[in-house]
């Protein structure tokens, strides 16, 4: 991989999620949506796919194919959540509850799909040790929670701390591959 394609990766994987986690944010603090935080959400969606194929790419020959499918089932999903974000917009949503129920079990699956992606990437960035595991393991966590909290009745700002802390992992994997140069498989 050539330098400016790493750092392109390096720098979106550190962008993206840095404006999901502030949409979830936004949405917390005005008890809702907005049009420029839906907007914010979505150009923070559509580049994850190609984002974690870039990921995927900067960990390679270390990673294993898990990663690859895990890569694109992840980033399936995130082409889905991408498309719910133009729906509410032009729906004029005014929540996220609102907006699960208006879509039901079609987004529930791409949930599932996203978090099974997750744990599939998570684990094989974890074993193939190119970035600071220490990044997987945050990614994996937060995936977890997303599941976790899918499951129980809890706050909204409670809801978004999987999202946050999920985030939070890629954004340490996107400074790792820009602070060190092009990655070198560890032993490990």
């Amino acid at each position: 991989m050539d330098e400016s394609t790493r750092r392109l990766i390096a720098y979106g994987a550190i962008l993206a999620p840095a404006l999901h986690t502030l949409t979830d944010g936004l949405e917390w603090a005005q008890h809702g949506f907005s049009p420029l935080q839906l907007w914010i959400n979505y150009l923070a969606f559509v580049p994850l796919p190609a984002l974690l194929l870039g990921l995927y790419a900067a960990q390679r020959p270390g990673i294993s194919r898990l990663g690859l499918a895990g890569a694109l089932v992840y980033g399936f999903a995130f082409v889905y959540f991408a498309h719910t974000t133009l729906v509410a917009i032009a729906s004029d949503v005014p929540t996220y509850e609102q907006l699960w129920d208006q879509l039901g079990v079609l987004y529930t699956a791409h949930g599932a799909l996203m978090v099974a992606g997750g744990l599939m990437f998570g684990w094989a960035t974890i074993r193939a040790n190119v970035v600071p595991r220490w990044t997987a393991w945050l990614f994996v966590a937060g995936v977890t929670l997303n599941l976790v909290l899918s499951f129980l009745q809890v706050p909204d700002l409670l809801q978004t701390l999987g999202t946050a802390v999920r985030n939070a992992g890629l954004m340490g994997m996107g400074w790792a591959l820009a602070r060190r140069g092009p990655p070198a498989i560890r032993a490990g």
